[in-house]
Formats: C-alpha cells, structure tokens, sequence
C-alpha cells in the first residue's frame, strides 16, 4: 500500500519556535514511517520556508527554500532552485505551529487555498479560539463561565483606580503566558500593559480567579469527540509559564502538572464536559487543549483554548491523551484520519 504524503510545518516567525521544533522532534519519534512519508518544512524565524530531512538540530543546514503553492490544481510543494522548481505532491498537511501565524488562522488560509486537507481547527475557528477576548464572549453565551475582563485597544490610556487587584494583564491574541503580568498594585499596571503590547496591540486585563487550573485534552470533530484525562497544575507561587522556563524538560520552578487530576471523580467528568462545550462553541476540528478553572463551588469556568497545543514530551496534550490510552502515534493518526475523512479511524 503506498504511504500517504504529509507534509509537516514546524518552527515558525512566533515567539513559539522553539517550542514547535520540540514538538515537531517529538512528533518525529512516534511517526509510523510504514505508513506515512513525511515532507519536513521548517520555517525560520524570519519566516523562510526550507525543506529539510526533519526537526533535527541542524534543520536549516543544507534546507532548499519551498513554498507551498497556493493553487489548489497543485496541492503540494513547490522547491525552488535556481530559478526553476519542483513539485512535490502532498495528501494531507499537519501543521505543528504554534502561536501567531500557527494557530490563528493564517496558515489555515493558505492550506484552504492550497486544497490539501489539514489537520486542525479551519480559519474561522483558529481566530476565534487565538483572541481571548473573542473566545469570552462566543463561550459566554454558550452557558459557559469565563473571567470578568476588560478590553485594552492600541491606544488606550486605562485609569489603574478602576480595577480590584490583583488583575492579570495579557496579549488578546498570544500564547504560553509570553507578555502575562500579575499586577498587584495600581501602579503596576500601566508597565504591564505595555508589555502586553510588544506582543499584540490589543490587550486584556482579567480578574484573578481563584481555583485551580485544569486542562483536558480534546480530539474529534462536531458530537464525535473524545476527552483526555484531565490534569491539574499545581503552582508554588506565581503563574503557569511551562514554555518560558530555562529547561522545561527536567520541570518547572514554580508548577508541577498531576495526570490524572487529583479532583473528585465528578468534578473530572465535570470538567471533561465542559471542555468538549467548549470545543464545540468555538468550532473546533481535530484536536485542541481547553484549559480552564476549577473553583470552590464546583464552577468550571474558560481560561484559554490552544488549537495545535505544544507536543513536546513534557508537554500537557500528548500526556493527557497517554493518561488515557492514546499514545503520540495513535493521536497522530486519529487527526490525520480526521482531516481526511472528518472521523477518527
């Protein structure tokens, strides 16, 4: 039987490279090579596409520039060489982008005009879940809690003395905590706004919940959906910042993730609930990470969606889906399947 083509993008111009080639190496390890033929492109930070033999260390030495062509009569790849270019047919492209220009809906919008059935959320849903202030409102009037919180525009000035403390403030449209301040004072705030605005212009401040936070992994299309064991962070002191670390691999300063979460058993199924709620309000496909809040009373209550969640071996997704049952390579091919056909195989 021939292998299916897939074409894997990793790296990325987002503050999240780095994170995206780990989740590409990792993606690499559990890869069923009998049946898939993969096509690495690797895109740098400067945003140069580049074919290469995989997410190694050295992925740009010895890359030939690519695009991917955006006439739906090709579908695949296009490598360039001194002025000339071939053509590599593709059947299905798995994007592991994460952040700007990965899970907002831009390189959704190129594979839409490219033809090539995708793995992940389409464009609609890609932008909605990437704004936070968007996903609130949509999810809001679902039925679901989210967080009080106030809009910042480009060039707003925000008056401190309007707010209860502490707040957090945050890019609208980011990912992995990059640009989040907890502000405890009034004279904190206007700094944290800007640097929220290095990285979106539009900004959130967000009342402090107090709970614990909860995420659940997600994989399906429309009703036909699975949750993953949910987890738990448990923090020492601070916030979640997992990405951000110096060596995330051998753990975290102040966090340490529980899989399962050690919450009662129907507040799991609470939470598993809620999150495929969630999924569905915000027109999610194929796979996405819900996190959220578990307070006191039993309130589940939005935090942020992540539609291509990091894949990296500590990251939160892949354990959730191995807690259980499902390994990297069994989730791999269910989203492929699912950009396919539209179900899990």
């Amino acid at each position: 039987m021939d292998r299916l083509r897939i074409g894997i993008l990793f790296g990325g111009s987002s503050e999240e490279h780095p994170v995206s080639v780990k989740s590409a190496q990792e993606v690499a390890k559990h890869l069923d090579t009998d049946k898939y033929e993969p096509f690495w492109v690797g895109i740098t930070q400067s945003g140069a596409w580049r074919l290469c033999d995989g997410p190694g260390a050295a992925w740009e030495d010895g890359s030939r520039q690519v695009v991917l062509s955006p006439d739906s009569s090709i579908q695949g790849l296009l490598v360039l060489d001194q002025g000339r270019y071939e053509t590599i047919g593709l059947d299905v492209v798995l994007p592991v982008l994460h952040g700007k220009l990965g899970e907002d809906g831009a390189i959704q919008g190129l594979l839409e005009l490219s033809g090539i059935p995708y793995v992940g959320c389409d464009v609609q849903s890609s932008a909605l879940c990437m704004d936070k202030n968007l996903a609130y409102l949509v999810v809001s009037n679902a039925g679901v809690a989210t967080p009080n919180f106030w809009t910042v525009t480009p060039d707003e000035n925000i008056d401190p003395g309007l707010f209860t403390y502490p707040v957090f403030v945050k890019p609208a449209r980011s990912g992995s905590s990059f640009g989040v301040t907890k502000v405890s004072t009034p004279e904190e705030l206007r700094s944290a706004v800007e640097i929220a605005r290095h990285y979106d212009p539009k900004v959130l401040i967000e009342e402090a919940v107090v709970g614990s936070e909860v995420g659940c992994a997600i994989l399906g299309n429309d009703l036909d959906v699975i949750a993953g064991e949910p987890d738990r962070i448990h923090l020492s002191h601070g916030f979640f910042k997992i990405h951000q670390e110096d060596n995330p691999e051998s753990g975290s300063e102040n966090s340490t993730i529980v899989v399962p979460a050690d919450i009662p058993v129907d507040m799991r199924a609470r939470v598993q609930q809620t999150a495929k709620a969630i999924y569905r309000a915000l027109g999610c496909r194929g796979l996405a990470r819900v996190d959220m809040f578990l307070l006191d009373d039993g309130t589940v209550m939005l935090n942020e969606v992540n539609t291509f969640p990091g894949m990296t071996s500590y990251s939160r997704y892949p354990r959730m889906m191995a807690a259980a049952g499902l390994p990297l390579g069994d989730v791999i091919d269910r989203v492929v399947s699912l950009a396919l056909t539209g179900k899990a195989q």
